[in-house]
């Protein structure tokens, strides 16, 4: 079994900030993540309030940035997935498609994933119209007509990327209000091809092989009715991706890891960071601090062993 001083599972923005304070340090850490550097945010086509750059970045530009750094600080990034953790007499053992690997000290950071919503048509559809990313996806609508559910930041940004090609954006939100920022939600009212459906919900996915449309109810009539479109993009918020952590830490009732403001949970050497842990907000900027003090955390709990 190999064996690891501290290794970091979640390349996102806390991950990554958390390798880049860890090496620093001297503390020669493993990074391990399922997909590409970045996580979520570099599925972001435009990020415009991370300080420092006062035009905004794209999503893959600063993963790229930030995962450059971490390895010229002596990071290690290996490409695998964790399916469980076994703690057992005080070790810490993950069982990955990589193998096994005994961490004395690990890092949580695999943030969260999209939440959907549950209807009829959405999971058989999916990857055949029905999309999670419209910066992947947005470009296979150019010129047809497209849905997208949620109010908040992300399905209005999406949203506004989706319109660049796309003949229509219908944007179904469930309130009469977006929770989107003031300066989002301006520009989408601005954009001459998206559209709003207020007070709706969605209750089917329409299509045998591909998206044909969308059935709706309105909340306030009880009205359904049926939207054409070529796709539909689902933005209704987050899930923990907490499944190799579940009877080994606590969580709260959203499934997120209950854990101080340092990252540290109830069982020792053991620390979370980023989205992954509970807490009020969730955006890179606050992922970067995390990724800072839990990398201090585990730094002091070294020492705390000499």
């Amino acid at each position: 079994m190999r064996q690891e001083k501290i290794v970091i599972v979640g390349a996102g923005p806390s991950g990554l900030t958390a390798a880049i304070y860890a090496a620093r340090s001297g503390l020669d850490p493993l990074v391990i993540e399922k997909l590409q550097p970045g996580g979520m945010m570099a599925s972001t086509d435009l990020i415009e309030n991370f300080p420092g750059f006062e035009n905004g970045i794209s999503g893959p530009d600063l993963s790229m940035k930030m995962h450059q750094q971490a390895e010229r600080f002596g990071a290690r990034f290996e490409f695998g997935e964790v399916q469980a953790l076994e703690l057992t007499d005080g070790r810490k053992i993950l069982h990955t498609d990589l193998g096994d690997i005994e961490a004395d000290a690990l890092i949580a950071a695999t943030g969260t994933d999209h939440r959907m919503l549950g209807i009829p048509g959405e999971r058989e559809l999916f990857g055949r119209g029905v999309s999670i990313c419209g910066t992947c996806d947005g470009p296979f609508y150019k010129g047809r007509e497209v849905g997208v559910v949620g109010g908040g930041n992300s399905a209005i940004q999406e949203s506004l990327f989706v319109a660049r090609f796309a003949k229509m954006v219908h944007i179904i939100h469930r309130r009469d209000k977006l929770r989107a920022d003031q300066v989002l939600a301006e520009r989408a009212f601005a954009t001459p091809n998206i559209r709003f459906v207020w007070d709706s919900v969605v209750t089917r996915v329409l299509g045998e092989h591909n998206v044909k449309g969308l059935q709706l109810q309105n909340k306030k009539t009880g009205e359904t009715s049926d939207l054409p479109v070529d796709g539909f993009f689902v933005f209704i918020g987050l899930i923990p991706n907490n499944h190799w952590l579940k009877g080994l830490v606590p969580l709260n009732e959203e499934g997120f890891v209950v854990a101080d403001e340092y990252g540290r949970t109830q069982v020792p050497g053991l620390f979370v960071s980023g989205d992954l842990r509970n807490k009020e907000m969730r955006q890179i900027a606050t992922a970067v601090g995390d990724g800072a003090l839990v990398a201090r955390s585990v730094e002091a709990y070294f020492e705390s062993k000499r």
